[in-house]
C-alpha cells in the first residue's frame, strides 16, 4: 500500500518541475512585457536580469505554502488518501490547463487555475465522501468557498482598477514629456526616476520580500508603520543619486527604471508565486512523511489535520525551483509566444492584428469615438492643439523590424504603476492579481498612448476582451476539470490516474506539436518577408504563383473525385488544406505595406505588379472555396449523389481545368509568356464547354426532373469553375506584364 502512494509523491514531483516550465511561460508576461516591448536593452540583457530576480526570489522566497494551506478546504475533514487524490487531479488539471493557454499564447494566473483546481477536487471528493456516509455533513465542513469569490472579485478589481490607473499615469507622462521627451528628461529625469525607482522599492519591500527568510516580523511591522518616512528619504535619496550619475556617467536613466523594475516583479514573482508551482507536490509529500511516521494507520482513516498548519518549504527546492525556471525562461518558444500577445495588443504601430472584430468591440469603440468628440467640443482650441501636440510620435522606419514596439516612457508606467498598485493591494490586504493587473495596466496606457487608434481599437479591444475572457474560464474550467478527474479517480483508483497522465503527456506533446508548427509557419512567413527585396521580388512573385496554381488544380481534381465517389475522408482532407491555402493568401495580402514599404522609390511599379497578382490569387483561391465548401457539405449532409451525367460533365471539366492551370503555371514558371494565344483559345474552349454543359443541365432539369440540390450544386460547380478560367488568364497577363516591365527596367539600367 505505501508503495502506492510513494509513487504518487513521484508523480506529484515529476508534475511540478512540468508544471513549473508551463507556469513560468505564461508568467513571464508579467515581468517581461515592459522590457521587451520597449527594448531597454538586447534580449539577452533583458533575460539575465529577469533570471536574476528570479532566482534571488527563489532564494529570499519563505517558502510558505499559501496556496496548499489557504482555506480552499479544511484538510482535517479529509483522509490521506483522499487528500493525495486532490493533489493528483489538481497537478495533473494544472498542467493540461496552463500548457493550453501557452500554446493559444494567452496570459493567465497561475494562482486562480491552482486555487480553483483545489476548490473542483475536494468539491468532487467531498461529495463522493457525503455520498457514502451514514450521517453526512454539509458541504460546507469541507470547503470554504468564500476564497472563490475572494478570487472572482479579485479579476473585477484587478480589471477596473489597473486599466484606469495604466491609462490615466500615462495619459499624464506623455502630457509631461511627449514622445519627444529627451530634452525635457535632462531636467526632469532625476525627479522622475526618483519618484519610479522608490515606488519600485516599496513595491519590493511590501510584495518581493514579504516572508523571506532574512524578513522577521518586527521589521515587517516596522516598514508598515514607517511607509511615509521610508517613500520620502528613498525620493530624495534616489533623485539626488540618479541625477549624479546621469551628469558623471551618462546613465539612461529610463533604462535604468525598466531594468530595475523588470528584476522587481520577477523577484516578487518568484518569491511569491513560485511555491503555487511545487506547493501541492510538497503538501503532497509532507502528507505522506506524516502518514509513514505512523506505523499501522490506515490511508483510508487518517485525518490531515497536519496540513491545516504553516509547511515550510526547504531553501535547496526553491533554490532547484528557480532553476527549472530560469532555464525555462531562455529556451521556451512558448513564453515568447505568451509575451508576443501582450507586446501586440499594445504596440505603438500599425500590423496584423491576430484578433479579428466583433460587435461589443465595434460598439465599445463606436461609443467612445463619440464621447471623445463631445468632450472636445468643450476643450479650448489652443489647450487641444498643445494636447495634440504631445501625442505626436517620432517618426521612425516601418521596415525596421527591430524598432521597439512602444517607447520607455510608456515601459517605466507600466512597471512603476503595476508595482504600485500590487504593494497598495497587499498593504490593504486586497485579492489583486499579478497577472491581471500587470496586462491591464499595459492595455490602459496603450490606450491613453493612442496605440489603439480607429485603425486598430476594434482589433485590441477584441484581443483584451478575449484575454479576460480566459481568465474566467481558467477559473470554470479548472474547478470542472478537477473535479471530474477527482470522481474519476475516487472510483477508478490507480488505472485511472495511470490513463490520465498518459493523456496529459499525450495532450503536451500534441499542443507542443501545434504550436511548434504554428510558429515554424509564421517564421517562414517572416522569413518570405524579410527576403523579398527589389532585385527578387518577381521571382518570389513566381514561385508564390505556380505554387498555389498547382495546388489548385490538384485540390480542384480531388474535390470533383471526392463528390463523385462521395469520399468525405478525402474531402476534409481537401478542406483543411483549402483553409491553410486561404490562411497563406491571407497573411501575404496583410503584409503587402511592409513589403512595399521596402521597395525604392524607383520601384513602385513592381509594387503594383505585386500587388495585383496576390489578388488574382486571392480570387482564385475564393472561388475554389465555393466548389469545396459545398461539395463538402453536400456529401456530409449524406445528400443524393449526382447522376452519372452529371458525374461525367464535371471529371471532363476537372481535366481540362487541370490541363489549363499547368499550362500557364509552366509558363510563368518559365516566364515564357508566347503561348498566350493557344492559351486564350484554350480558355474559350473550355467556357464553351462550360456553358454547354448548363444548357444540358437545363434539358435535364425539364425533362427527367432531377434533383434541386444536385441541379444547384452542379450550377455552382460549372459557374466557378468559369471563374477559375477567367481569374487564371488574368493572372497569367498580370504576370506577362510585370516580367515585361521588369526586363524593360533592366535593360534601361544597362543602357
Amino acid at each position: 500500500m505505501e508503495n502506492i502512494y510513494l509513487f504518487f509523491v513521484i508523480v506529484l514531483f515529476v508534475l511540478a518541475i512540468s508544471d513549473l516550465v508551463v507556469g513560468v511561460a505564461n508568467d513571464a508576461v508579467n515581468f517581461l512585457n515592459s522590457a521587451i516591448g520597449s527594448k531597454a536593452a538586447p534580449f539577452r540583457i533583458t533575460m539575465i536580469v529577469a533570471a536574476l530576480g528570479v532566482f534571488v526570489g527563489a532564494a529570499f522566497s519563505g517558502g510558505m505554502m499559501e496556496i496548499a494551506r489557504s482555506g480552499i478546504f479544511h484538510p482535517g475533514q479529509f483522509d490521506f488518501s483522499d487528500i493525495m487524490l486532490i493533489f493528483l487531479a489538481v497537478m495533473i488539471t494544472d498542467v493540461i490547463l496552463l500548457d493550453t493557454f501557452n500554446t493559444l499564447g494567452l496570459p493567465t494566473s497561475t494562482t486562480v487555475s491552482i486555487v480553483f483546481e483545489l476548490l473542483g477536487a475536494s468539491v468532487g471528493i467531498a461529495i463522493m465522501k457525503i455520498m457514502q456516509s451514514d450521517s453526512p455533513q454539509p458541504i460546507s465542513d469541507f470547503i470554504n468557498s468564500s476564497k472563490a469569490l475572494a478570487i472572482i472579485s479579485g479579476i473585477l478589481l484587478s480589471v477596473v482598477i489597473a486599466f484606469t490607473f495604466g491609462a490615466l499615469i500615462q495619459y499624464l507622462a506623455r502630457i509631461v514629456f511627449s514622445f519627444n521627451y529627451e530634452k525635457r528628461f535632462k531636467y526632469f529625469g532625476a525627479i522622475y526616476g526618483g519618484l519610479s525607482v522608490t515606488l519600485i522599492v516599496y513595491f519590493m519591500l511590501i510584495k518581493g520580500v514579504k516572508g523571506a527568510t532574512f524578513m522577521s516580523d518586527e521589521s515587517a511591522r516596522w516598514i508598515m508603520s514607517n511607509s511615509g518616512l521610508i517613500l520620502t528619504a528613498s525620493f530624495i535619496g534616489f533623485t539626488v543619486l540618479l541625477q549624479i550619475l546621469s551628469l558623471l556617467f551618462r546613465l539612461n536613466i529610463l533604462k535604468f527604471i525598466v531594468l530595475f523594475g523588470t528584476f522587481a516583479l520577477a523577484m516578487a514573482f518568484a518569491g511569491n508565486d513560485l511555491v503555487n508551482f511545487i506547493g501541492v507536490p510538497l503538501a503532497g509529500y509532507e502528507s505522506f512523511k506524516t502518514f509513514m511516521s505512523v506505523q499501522g494507520a490506515d490511508p483510508d482513516f487518517f485525518k490531515m489535520d497536519s496540513l491545516a498548519g504553516a509547511i515550510k518549504t526547504p531553501t535547496s527546492y526553491l533554490l532547484l525551483a528557480g532553476l527549472v525556471m530560469v532555464i525555462t525562461l531562455f529556451t521556451s518558444r512558448k513564453a515568447k509566444s505568451v509575451i508576443k500577445t501582450s507586446v501586440d495588443l499594445s504596440r505603438q504601430d500599425e500590423g496584423e492584428e491576430r484578433f479579428s472584430s466583433t460587435p461589443l468591440s465595434r460598439a465599445i469603440v463606436r461609443l467612445a469615438v463619440n464621447t471623445s468628440s463631445k468632450i472636445t467640443r468643450f476643450v479650448p482650441d489652443s489647450v487641444s492643439a498643445r494636447i495634440e501636440k504631445q501625442f505626436v510620435p517620432l517618426p521612425h522606419d516601418k521596415n525596421d523590424h527591430n524598432a521597439p514596439s512602444f517607447d520607455m516612457i510608456r515601459a517605466s508606467v507600466n512597471l512603476v504603476v503595476a508595482s504600485m498598485l500590487i504593494a497598495l493591494g497587499t498593504s490593504l490586504k486586497l485579492p489583486l492579481s499579478t497577472t491581471y493587473v500587470t496586462f491591464m495596466v499595459a492595455m490602459g496606457s496603450s490606450l491613453s498612448d493612442r496605440a489603439w487608434d480607429r485603425e486598430s481599437a476594434v482589433y485590441r479591444v477584441t484581443g483584451v476582451f478575449s484575454v479576460i475572457g480566459g481568465w474566467f474560464f481558467t477559473a470554470l474550467s479548472a474547478f470542472v476539470v478537477s473535479f471530474v478527474l477527482a470522481v474519476l479517480f475516487f472510483f477508478g483508483g490507480i488505472f485511472a490516474i495511470i490513463a490520465m497522465i498518459v493523456i496529459a503527456i499525450l495532450l503536451v506533446i500534441r499542443t507542443h506539436k501545434i504550436h511548434h508548427k504554428r510558429e515554424h509557419k509564421n517564421d517562414e512567413l517572416e522569413l518570405e518577408i524579410s527576403r523579398i527585396s527589389d532585385e527578387n521580388i518577381l521571382e518570389t512573385c513566381i514561385d508564390n504563383v505556380t505554387s498555389m496554381l498547382n495546388q489548385t488544380q490538384l485540390e480542384y481534381k480531388k474535390t470533383i473525385s471526392g463528390l463523385a465517389d462521395e469520399d468525405i475522408s478525402s474531402l476534409r482532407k481537401v478542406n483543411k488544406a483549402l483553409q491553410k491555402m486561404t490562411k497563406k493568401a491571407k497573411d501575404r495580402k496583410a503584409n503587402i505595406t511592409t513589403i512595399i514599404n521596402k521597395l525604392r522609390e524607383d520601384s513602385i511599379e513592381s509594387g503594383h505588379f505585386y500587388v495585383q497578382s496576390l489578388d488574382y490569387l486571392r480570387e482564385i483561391i475564393h472561388s475554389l472555396n465555393f466548389i469545396v465548401t459545398p461539395v463538402y457539405e453536400h456529401v456530409n449532409n449524406n445528400h443524393k449523389k449526382l447522376n452519372q451525367a452529371q458525374i461525367s460533365e464535371i471529371k471532363k471539366l476537372g481535366q481540362d481545368l487541370g490541363t489549363f492551370l499547368t499550362r500557364i503555371a509552366t509558363d510563368i514558371s518559365d516566364s515564357n509568356f508566347n503561348n498566350l494565344e493557344s492559351i486564350v483559345t484554350e480558355q474559350q474552349k473550355n467556357i464553351a464547354m462550360i456553358d454547354l454543359f448548363r444548357k444540358n443541365e437545363v434539358k435535364r432539369i425539364k425533362k427527367e426532373g432531377t434533383s434541386t440540390r444536385n441541379s444547384l450544386l452542379f450550377m455552382t460547380l460549372l459557374q466557378e469553375t468559369k471563374n477559375l478560367h477567367l481569374f487564371a488568364l488574368n493572372l497569367y497577363k498580370a504576370q506577362r506584364d510585370f516580367v515585361t516591365f521588369k526586363h524593360t527596367l533592366s535593360n534601361n539600367k544597362r543602357g
